[in-house]
């Protein structure tokens, strides 16, 4: 059995770290660079770069700030936004990130996701979806959650895994920025029905929120920004936790 990861993400606009509710009504959360050393030094099992405008501005990741935070760290880092092409993936993989995540290019160009997986291993590739419940069925969202597509969000996660992603990083849309708790009906859905593993993110608000993810769900990794960045949630005091309640964690 795979072993829980917990995961801070570094949520990039202009350069800086923010945090909105729902992709909405951002916030200054701090320079990305200093977090990603705190995140170090406090026990991360891994760390998470999404810049969330790239897309939507029609421009590529900065590789500049990437290349600054690889060289703080030396746990696994994954970088998203504004992905859609081999070489794009090859710059930011030189400037040191270890996976890479997509999520609009995928949606557009699923035959992306069999390209990079064949070029750079299925280990490296992760697909991002955010989802959010419209009508009583889940959708997936693109372009920083602004645009709803007419993939049915189970239905993607089982064709990104065949097309040969690694990974998926499930954000709840509905939950994002609440502090009420995963979604915990999207993500045992979706953990439980494909074979790769899924990462849980979204509305993670105290310990018993990632508890309840790993108790619950197939997640084999939770995703938190603002409890992390503000210091709500302490992670030694969180995996301190975890171990306690027997959840095998790295």
């Amino acid at each position: 059995m795979l072993k829980k990861r917990i995961i801070p993400c570094l949520d990039i606009k202009d350069g800086t770290t923010v945090k909105g509710i729902n992709f909405e009504g951002l916030r200054n959360a701090g320079d990305p660079v200093e977090l990603a050393k705190r995140y170090e030094k406090e026990g991360a099992d891994e760390l998470v770069f999404l810049d969330i405008t790239a897309t939507i501005e029609e421009r590529k990741t900065f590789a500049g700030l990437v290349r600054k935070i690889a060289q703080e760290l030396s746990i696994p880092f994954t970088v998203g936004g504004g992905i859609s092409t081999v070489e794009d993936i090859r710059r930011l993989l030189e400037a040191g990130a270890d996976k890479i995540s997509i999520n609009s290019s995928a949606v557009k160009n699923p035959a992306l996701i069999s390209e990079l997986s064949k070029e750079f291993g299925s280990q490296c590739i992760v697909v991002a979806i955010d989802t959010k419940l419209v009508n009583g069925s889940d959708w997936v969202h693109v372009k920083g959650g602004r645009e709803i597509t007419d993939l049915k969000t189970l239905d993607w996660a089982k064709k990104a895994e065949e097309l040969g992603t690694g990974e998926i990083l499930l954000t709840s849309m509905d939950a994002d920025g609440t502090k009420n708790g995963f979604d915990l009906r999207i993500t045992k859905l979706i953990s439980e029905s494909v074979n790769i593993p899924v990462i849980a993110s979204g509305g993670a608000g105290k310990i018993e929120d990632f508890e309840a993810a790993f108790n619950q769900t197939k997640a084999t990794g939770a995703l938190a920004a603002s409890i992390f960045h503000f210091g709500e949630v302490q992670i030694q005091d969180l995996k301190n936790n975890l171990k306690i309640k027997k959840i095998a964690i790295r």
